[in-house]
Parts: structure tokens; sequence; C-alpha cells
């Protein structure tokens, strides 16, 4: 009776604490953005771009008209009810109940005739990522296993709706992307042909980054804004830089600013720190540290003078 009593108690606290902070409940809500539905579908609409890689049974020319027809159908039916949730939800709301049926309608039916585009570009960075990358066997292994590809890949998908004008869906799909391989993409990134990330871990590319054609970038790169003090007032302002065409970043750059512009052809060298536009064809680089090299004796006798604990020393040999 007494610990029915302390729930009780509890319970009511954290009532409480709803009231306090109705920015972090989602009671009452009628149109719930379902994550693993979006999710799900994010997958089929990549059975249609890769056709052949990810399904569980094999495909034929005698059944590929059925299978993409029959997936067409589900992503349509199911991506509406997303969309329009998303639309309904508070915040984001810019159509009365009766219109974001028609809406969502509207959005779906637009963003499924940009497949065929979509699969265009996404074929020329399978080609970026197997012509940039020596290690890679085939385009097969470029599709099946390459992080980058994966991050591009839903990236690109997540752009279009986020052209459309869908709330929240755009960023439950990148940050999917972001969690299974370190890349964090924004779907608002604009993202030119031949685009490759080698590795990938650790990339960010932020919101009104601008990208061309042929660039190139490696793990640990971001590309963000100079400062975020602002918040909110800095929403639609251009804070993340322009990269044009055929630039290079290698790893641990970083580039930040609306500002900043990357000409075209430059390269950025390795632990670059850039706040400023690079003329194209510019070849940039930090100056190498002074590196020390101490021979092994030398160094275990300084350890032995040092007395601590757990340091190779002169007896350890």
């Amino acid at each position: 009776m007494a610990y029915k009593k302390e729930i009780d108690t509890l319970v009511g606290e954290i009532l409480e604490s709803y009231g306090r902070h109705p920015e972090t409940c989602s009671i009452n809500m009628r149109n719930r953005v379902n994550k693993e539905i979006v999710i799900d579908i994010l997958e089929e609409i990549r059975c249609i771009v890769f056709p052949g890689y990810f399904e569980v049974k094999n495909l034929n020319e005698n059944s590929i008209e059925y299978h993409v027809g029959e997936l067409l159908e589900d992503i349509s039916y199911r991506l509406r009810k997303q969309v329009a949730k998303a639309l309904y939800h508070t915040g984001t709301k810019k159509f009365t109940d009766e219109e974001v049926p028609q809406e969502a309608e509207r959005i779906v039916k637009e963003f499924l005739n940009r497949i065929p585009a979509l699969r265009e570009i996404l074929a020329t960075d399978v080609q970026a990522a197997y012509d940039g990358d020596p290690a890679a066997f085939n385009t097969d292994e470029v599709i099946f296993s390459y992080p980058g590809v994966f991050a591009i890949t839903v990236n690109r998908i997540a752009h279009e709706l986020h052209l459309l004008g869908v709330p929240l869906i755009p960023r439950m799909m990148t940050e999917y992307a972001h969690s299974l391989t370190g890349i964090d993409i924004h779907p608002g990134a604009t993202i030119g042909k031949y685009f490759f990330i080698d590795h990938g871990t650790g990339v960010v590319v932020g919101e009104t980054t601008e990208i061309g054609d042929n660039a190139k970038i490696y793990q640990g790169v971001t590309l963000g804004a100079l400062s975020t003090r602002g918040g909110q007032t800095l929403r639609n302002t251009k804070r993340h830089p322009t990269l044009e065409d055929n630039v290079t970043v290698y790893s641990g750059a970083s580039i930040l600013g609306g500002d900043t512009v990357i000409g075209e052809g430059a390269v950025i060298g390795s632990n670059a720190f850039i706040t400023s536009s690079v003329p194209g064809g510019t070849r940039v680089s930090i100056k190498n540290p002074e590196l020390q090299f101490k021979d092994r004796k030398e160094r275990g006798l300084q350890m032995t003078e040092l007395g601590q604990e757990g340091f190779w020393t002169k007896d350890n040999e």
C-alpha cells in the first residue's frame, strides 16, 4: 500500500513536469509521424533506386515491372499518410484540415515523378565513388557497402522532400543515415553531380551548404557555420560555405561561414581551418608540425628519472 502511494506521488510529479514543459510532450496528438514507417518507406525507395541490391528475393526481367509497380503503390499509400501527418504537425501547419490530404497527395505524386531523375544523379555518385577509390572492386561493392554512398542516397531522397516543403520527414531520414554512418548531411544542402565522400565518419554538411559537381570530401570534414550564437534569428540566412566544381577537401578540414566560397578546382589539405574564401585552383595546406624523435635508450633513461609507474624504463629492457 505504501509503495502504491509512492508511485502515485511520483506519477503526480511527472504529470506536473509535463505541464511545465509542454514543448517536450506530444500528448493528444492524433497525427504523429511514425519514424519506423518513414525508415521502412526509405528502404523501399532505395529498392527502386537500386533494383536487385536490397530485396530479399531475386529479380528478373519478367518480374521487374510488377515489382516496381507494387513498390510504388505501397510507397505512395504509406508516404501520403506520413506526409499528411507531418503537415498537420503543430508549429508547421500551413493548410486547413480539409486541404492537408490533397496537399499530401500532390507532394507524393510530384516526389515519385522525380525518381527517374534521382536515379540519374545517384548513378553519377556511384561512378564517382568507384572512380575515386582504387580500393573499390566494382560498383556493386560501392552500392552495397560504402557508407558515403548510403548517406548521399538518403540525403538526395530527403532533399527532394525538403524542396517540396515536407516538414520533419526529411530530417528523420538523414538522421537515420547519420546514426548508421556518422555522416551528417542536412536535407537542405544543395549538392551537385558526381559527389564522393571517402570513408566518411565525422563528416558534417550544414543546411545552407552548396556543393558543385565532382566534389570529393574525406572523413572528419566540417562544412559548417562560423557561429550559431544567434540561434533562430539566423534561420533562412546563408550560414554555410559554398564549394564550386571539382573541389577536394581532405580529412579533418573545417570550412566555415556563409560568405566562404572555395573556388573551382581548389584543394583543401587535412586539418585546415578556413573562414574566408579561397580562389579557384588554389592548394591550401597547413605547415607540417615539428616532430621529435628520440632514441629508445635515451627515452628509457628519461622515464627512469621521472620514476612514473607504468612508463617504459631502462629496467624494462
